[in-house]
């Protein structure tokens, strides 16, 4: 009996992630979920999905996280046919004013967990010859950004890891992409205590983001700008100052 494949979604309760459960859902992969909160996976799982789903309750911004999801997933037998390193999330504020502990976790997020979960589950897939990582990255990965700066500086990151990284597995059958979003109606925006700010005033749905990223993610690309006016935008960076570019997001966090 042929298995079915597998995909591990990290920040799987709401959001974009919960979009991506869908859209894997119906495309018949088991699923492995991983969130914070027992409860909130449990949601997701009992949510009628017709799809085998395991969930593994783990923070990812604290040490040995990645360490304890590769760990289960090893239990469980399962070498993943897709990886969406999923989980993030953003502060804006002041640099020195902001919670440093906050930010550290902010770092260990969207840069560690992804980085370390990456590099444990890589050699299975390398070992079937065959596999999908999907990074979430931002369209905040081609700009510095005043008042999130630490966060767009960790996107930054994200979409040059997964440009290099893709390129070093050509021949592999494994491929990475990095989806760049622009601002995206989830609750990142509450969290980042971005509410009411102008950068969200014209915010794509997430499901439509969801989507664009998947079959991107499907076709292999390496980088996927989701909508027509972020990718022209990205486009029209090259012909101005990094100077002027800093200045962008400063005009995007007023409210």
């Amino acid at each position: 009996m042929k298995m079915a494949k597998t995909a591990v979604i990290t920040g799987a309760t709401s959001g974009l992630g919960l979009e991506f459960v869908k859209l894997l859902a119906q495309d018949g992969y088991s699923l492995v979920l991983v969130g914070r909160s027992e409860e909130k996976l449990k949601a997701v799982r009992e949510n009628g999905y017709a799809v085998d789903i395991q969930t593994i309750a783990q923070d990812l911004s604290l040490p040995g996280a990645a360490r304890r999801v590769a760990d289960e997933l090893e239990r469980m037998g399962i070498v993943p046919d897709i990886l969406i390193n999923n989980a993030g999330f953003g502060l804006m504020g002041v640099f020195d004013e902001l919670s440093l502990e906050e930010q550290r976790q902010m770092i260990q997020v969207n840069i560690g967990a992804l980085t370390e979960l990456t590099y444990l589950l890589l050699p299975g897939m390398k070992g079937h010859r065959n596999g999908r990582i999907l990074n979430v990255a931002s369209i905040a990965a081609y700009l510095p950004g005043p008042y999130m700066a630490v966060y767009y500086a960790s996107k930054a990151y994200v979409l040059s890891f997964s440009e290099a990284l893709d390129e070093e597995l050509l021949g592999t059958g494994v491929r990475v992409t990095a989806v760049c979003p622009g601002p995206t109606r989830t609750n990142f925006e509450s969290t980042a205590q971005a509410t009411g700010t102008r950068m969200f005033d014209r915010a794509m749905e997430a499901d439509e983001v969801a989507r664009i990223g998947y079959v991107g993610m499907k076709r292999g690309k390496r980088v996927v700008i989701t909508g027509g006016m972020n990718r022209f935008g990205i486009f029209a960076t090259r012909f101005v100052s990094r100077g002027f570019l800093a200045k962008l997001p400063k005009l995007l966090a007023r409210k």
